[in-house]
């Protein structure tokens, strides 16, 4: 059936080529809905009947959306094409190219970074309780070591002690595809955030194994920096929704305007294409 088959590829996805939880998720809410269409279409493997859901997938969502849940049906009948369960795959003969508009990064203003920055420190000077200071200890290198190397949200969290190279003033970064990339942090404000932060946190890191933890000691989760960041902004009084990656495009833009060499802020960033860099050259 059907359904086995997306069961045995999703193992195959987890344990043989070793994919990360957001894609294997993003896989089986997108298998899963060719599940749902295949009780219409009995022939589930047959290019009309794929042909069609694709039809249907434009109908009903935006085109980025589309090409995400496409390209995971075309892996799945890479995998039955593999595994000699197809004869012939169907997405050899479908024409499933189609023009994206291109949607420019939104960047954050640079005196909207500046208020936000200058509230962040501010709000360490009001603090009551250790508990708050040592709160806002580690929100500040949080913020910091996002702006000043524009990694990933997903990246900083992930981070491990031994990934942080206060010495030599770098940071070992694992990407998309398990590529990993060194960046150097070159503002000594910066430094001493994590400096201080690591100093405070020691115990915590050590018990944890990942150096940004959270209230309860455990790593620091991807929900709860947007939520810092939303707090943050909403108490510098920034009306414009910021999210992490925000700070990722403006780190971009702003080495852009400083002249730094594209070929470089695609190594920073760990895109693998340069044409994914280029379109900061649009903003």
């Amino acid at each position: 059936t059907l359904e086995s088959h997306i069961a045995e590829y999703l193992e195959y996805c987890e344990f043989r080529k070793l994919l990360n939880n957001k894609t294997l998720k993003a896989y089986k809410i997108d298998l899963k809905q060719y599940i749902a269409f295949s009780h219409s279409f009995p022939d589930y493997l047959s290019r009309n009947s794929v042909d069609v859901f694709i039809t249907n997938l434009h109908k009903q969502y935006k085109p980025k959306t589309v090409k995400r849940k496409i390209a995971s049906l075309k892996a799945f009948f890479h995998y039955l094409e593999y595994k000699e369960i197809l004869v012939e795959n169907p997405f050899n003969k479908l024409e499933i190219r189609f023009r994206e508009a291109k949607l420019l990064p939104k960047t954050i203003p640079f005196y909207s970074i500046q208020q936000f920055l200058f509230v962040l420190y501010e709000q360490k000077k009001q603090t009551k309780s250790e508990y708050q200071l040592h709160c806002s200890i580690r929100d500040i290198a949080v913020i910091e070591l996002l702006f000043a190397t524009g990694m990933r949200i997903s990246e900083l969290c992930s981070l491990k002690e031994s990934d942080i190279d206060l010495a030599n003033n770098t940071v070992l970064v694992y990407g998309k595809g398990a590529k990993e990339r060194i960046l150097q942090i070159g503002n000594s404000e910066v430094i001493s955030a994590l400096e201080l932060y690591q100093t405070t946190f020691k115990e915590e890191i050590a018990n944890c194994g990942y150096f940004f933890v959270n209230k309860l000691h455990n790593r620091l989760s991807d929900q709860s920096v947007r939520f810092m960041i939303n707090r943050y902004t909403e108490l510098a009084g920034i009306k414009q929704h910021i999210t992490p990656h925000m700070f990722r495009h403006s780190f971009a833009t702003l080495l852009l305007e400083q002249d730094v060499d594209i070929r470089y802020i695609q190594k920073i960033l760990g895109h693998s294409s340069i044409s994914t860099t280029e379109i900061y050259t649009h903003v």
